[in-house]
């Protein structure tokens, strides 16, 4: 099993920056697929970005490619996702996810995950 915990949310302003981080505490990040999530008040959650395992190849969401990247560190056992450019559209609440035994077709769908953070709140205003 693996717990995680998210900090890093916040208030921003439209074209500034945040990095969020996801520290995971049992097994170790690398042996997970690690992925954020965000979910908006009356929206769906809507996959952001992915890291695979081992490898470490990264996938993200249309709407966040070229402005949002994740990242793991293995060593402080954490994921990241740092998130320029934001925009009042990624406002939402963001929550880590993981699972060991995801595939590459699963990664985008939530319900495929079987360990989630607790979510931190991300506000950017306009």
């Amino acid at each position: 099993q693996v717990q995680l915990v998210e900090s890093g949310g916040g208030l921003v302003q439209a074209g500034g920056s945040l990095r969020l981080s996801c520290a995971a505490s049992g097994r170790t990040v690398r042996t997970y697929v690690m992925a954020w999530f965000r979910q908006a008040p009356g929206m769906e959650r809507q996959f952001v970005a992915a890291i695979t395992r081992s490898s470490g190849g990264t996938i993200y969401a249309n709407s966040v490619k070229g402005r949002f990247t994740i990242s793991r560190d293995n060593a402080k056992n954490t994921v990241y996702l740092q998130m320029n450019s934001l925009k009042p559209e990624d406002t939402a609440v963001y929550y880590c996810a993981a699972d060991d035994s995801i595939n590459l077709i699963q990664l985008f769908q939530g319900s495929k995950y079987d360990y989630w953070g607790q979510g931190t709140q991300v506000t950017v205003s306009s």
